[in-house]
């Protein structure tokens, strides 16, 4: 499993709760610019709409090398392939309990193109707060022990 990208501010921004494995719809020439790793999904979401599920706001870069009819919008709705339990449940969350659908990291499984996607609830401020008060001190501490010479 070769990972392509992760959604780094996910985690920050979100407690994540579940997570999914969903194959992803592309076309030859995005393949192709994913496996250079030009892609950006740091502002994307999942959204539900009927029975499909769709990733939005993913940046995948033209290839360079591609026909001049490829060109496509490079942050296009791209359709998400899960089966049809795993909507119903994401969907019920989604409705009765504030969750979001967030994707966090795309990667190669054998040929195939893999994304990670999670059902999450929102931080609040104050949980953020926390969050880099405890980086700050895992760091301080790492470093004392690091000048130690442990």
């Amino acid at each position: 499993m070769k990972i392509i990208t992760t959604n780094k501010s996910a985690s920050f921004e979100y407690f994540i709760e579940e997570k999914y494995e969903a194959g992803i719809v592309l076309e030859g020439s995005e393949i192709q610019s994913l496996r250079l790793g030009n892609v950006n999904m740091n502002d994307s979401f999942c959204f539900v709409r009927g029975d499909d599920v769709s990733v939005k706001n993913m940046h995948i870069a033209r290839y360079e090398q591609a026909d001049a009819f490829s060109t496509k919008d490079t942050r296009r709705d791209r359709k998400l392939l899960l089966h049809k339990g795993e909507i119903a449940k994401i969907v019920g969350k989604i409705n009765r309990q504030g969750y979001t659908l967030v994707p966090l990291k795309m990667y190669f499984k054998d040929s195939l193109v893999k994304i990670e996607i999670a059902l999450c609830k929102g931080k609040h401020t104050y949980d953020k707060k926390q969050a880099i008060a405890e980086r700050d001190v895992k760091r301080s501490t790492d470093r004392e022990i690091k000048n130690a010479g442990f």
